[in-house]
């Protein structure tokens, strides 16, 4: 199966609209911090002092997500893999905007743009479904599955990486209150978030359930893999940046044998969840397994043509 060109050119479309959401939103949060790229970059790292007035609307999710948009954006129009990237793109859109609907009261602009992300996340898994086709000839691009070295490499990566994190998520909830932990996937008001950005603890159990699942279909290696390990491993990319860069600033790193066990651990976590990332990047990014080419069709072998004239007795 492959896709139409009404659909390919709606999805990327909708991939570029919701750029542009994203993009709008960190231009006005340019306005709310020192006015500096830098600053918005370090908040978007999980350092939270640079900002001085007003609250902020984006996390370090959002430019992962705005990269996301782009690549399936291209990826609609040029690659057989569109469909995949499409409902992979929607899917996690879905996952990540939820919490909005409840955890955005206190400004109606950020809930409208969680309202117009979800429709729009909804409208690319209409497409991705609506718009596939049979191929019109047998040489025509199809999907291709995961070659299986890298499907394995992957696999086990994003395998480890989901049961990293969920252990944290775990030990958060024995470690904090219980009102805490529920607010942690909730939104409540004893966690401070971005406007846009979802709870700390709804986001983890996305990254978990999306890095298991991308782990399993990788190890089974349907077309479809691919784009879900590619949005999975940028998310890990992005999450190990958002744990290092905080260590970086303020020179965890050189202190590292002073720092308490479970700081350690955190950070050791992140590192691994940034290395996991761009290796399930890497070796999902190539092409797939090839398809073998349809052999011509046989022409029938006929008996041969009596001689003419026939000789006596034919």
């Amino acid at each position: 199966m492959t896709v139409t060109r009404a659909a390919r050119l709606a999805g990327a479309a909708l991939s570029v609209a919701l750029a542009l959401v994203l993009v709008g939103w960190t231009l006005r949060d340019l306005a709310v911090t020192t006015g500096s790229p830098a600053d918005l970059a370090w908040h978007w790292a999980g350092d939270h002092h640079p900002l001085l007035r007003g609250r902020a609307a984006t996390s370090g999710t959002d430019p992962v997500l705005i990269v996301v948009y782009a690549v399936t954006a291209v990826t609609a129009l040029r690659s057989p893999v569109a469909a995949s990237a499409l409902a992979a793109t929607g899917a996690v859109t879905l996952a990540v905007r939820l919490p909005g609907l409840w955890a955005t009261a206190a400004s109606s602009a950020a809930l409208v743009t969680t309202l117009l992300e979800l429709a729009l996340a909804g409208a690319l898994l209409v497409t991705a479904a609506a718009g596939r086709r049979p191929a019109d000839t047998a040489y025509e691009p199809l999907p291709t599955r995961p070659r299986p070295g890298p499907a394995a490499t992957a696999g086990v990566l994003l395998l480890l990486a989901g049961l990293v994190a969920a252990a944290w998520e775990v030990h958060w909830a024995l470690e904090l209150p219980a009102e805490i932990t529920v607010d942690r996937f909730t939104g409540g008001r004893s966690v401070l978030t971005p406007l846009l950005a979802p709870p700390p603890g709804w986001l983890t159990a996305v990254l978990v359930l999306l890095a298991l699942t991308a782990a399993g279909s990788v190890f089974a290696r349907p077309p479809y893999a691919r784009p879900l390990g590619l949005v999975a491993g940028a998310l890990l990319c992005g999450s190990g940046v958002m744990g290092l860069a905080p260590a970086v600033r303020y020179e965890l790193l050189d202190r590292f044998s002073g720092l308490y066990g479970v700081e350690r651990l955190a950070l050791l976590s992140s590192l691994f969840d940034l290395l996991a990332g761009a290796a399930v990047l890497a070796v999902l990014a190539g092409r797939g397994e090839p398809r073998v080419a349809p052999a011509p069709p046989r022409t029938p072998v006929l008996p041969p043509a009596p001689p003419s004239p026939r000789p006596p007795g034919w």
